[in-house]
């Protein structure tokens, strides 16, 4: 009797423990969402009577050109993710399926780069994108990002759980080596490729500091840049415009998380590492 109370407490510990954790990593987005709904003077004055307003979202909407910043963002997360689908499902079929000199030391380098954060590489890939004359473009911002060391890893691991007998009774059907890979392997890596999508999109949305070294015109910024401008100190702009601008920004990955998250959690308990 003892040990089931003991076990019921340390399960309610638990629950508390969680919640708690939920609730502190939650709080900065809920401190956004009431400052961009309330004027200014509530902002740091916590008032449940206060007034709820949505001009907050329309000065910052007519204070940055937002509508562009998305533009940017949208089309350099999907250039890079079809880029990256199709780089890193030819490499991982390769590696998978193939044998042919040096395919070891080539994985092995694959698997390196996992260890190299890209910031270290900032220099050289400004160098590089500089000699290409892509510096303050959209694809100077994504090129060093179409080959994905993590997207061929997870492929390559899925590829190998595929029967290779489905592979021969492909190649029996008079099926060529693309006509496998897109028949047979790419079918059954689709929970793969949802979670690795949902990933490389939540990154490169998010990301900040390549696409800040790189781009120098509204034409070219994405949103994190546009928005790290926009509420910079000597804008002038207060916490309640910043706070509106913010949930701008993370709009879109919300509405798709709280969407998709059910898909999100099963794409990745399926595309576990085996």
């Amino acid at each position: 009797m003892n040990g089931i109370t003991g076990h019921s407490l340390f399960r309610r510990l638990e629950h508390a423990a969680a919640l708690l954790l939920a609730l502190l990593w939650m709080a900065p987005l809920l401190y956004a969402v009431w400052a961009a709904i309330h004027p200014p003077e509530y902002a740091i004055h916590f008032d449940l009577l206060a007034p709820i307003s949505l001009e907050n979202f329309q000065v910052a909407w007519s204070r940055a050109p937002f509508a562009r910043y998305f533009l940017n963002t949208f089309i350099l997360v999907t250039t890079i993710l079809a880029a990256q689908f199709v780089l890193c499902t030819l490499a991982a079929y390769a590696f998978a399926r193939f044998e042919f000199p040096g395919s070891g030391i080539a994985f092995a380098l694959v698997l390196l780069q996992l260890m190299i954060m890209p910031e270290v590489l900032i220099v050289e890939n400004y160098k590089t994108m500089s000699q290409l004359g892509l510096v303050d473009t959209i694809s100077g911002i994504g090129l060093p990002y179409m080959a994905s060391a993590f997207g061929i890893f997870l492929l390559r691991q899925t590829f190998k759980t595929v029967p290779k007998d489905l592979e021969d009774a492909a190649r029996l059907e008079g099926c060529g080596p693309l006509q496998v890979l897109w028949k047979v392997y790419v079918p059954l890596a689709r929970p793969t490729y949802v979670a690795y999508g949902l990933v490389s999109i939540s990154y490169h949305w998010n990301n900040f500091l390549w696409p800040l070294v790189i781009t120098n015109s509204v034409t070219t910024r994405p949103l994190t840049v546009g928005l790290a401008i926009f509420g910079a100190p000597e804008s002038g702009v207060d916490w309640s415009i910043i706070s509106a601008a913010t949930l701008l920004a993370v709009a879109p990955l919300l509405v798709a998380f709280l969407l998709f998250q059910r898909q999100f959690v099963q794409s990745f308990m399926r595309a576990g590492i085996k």
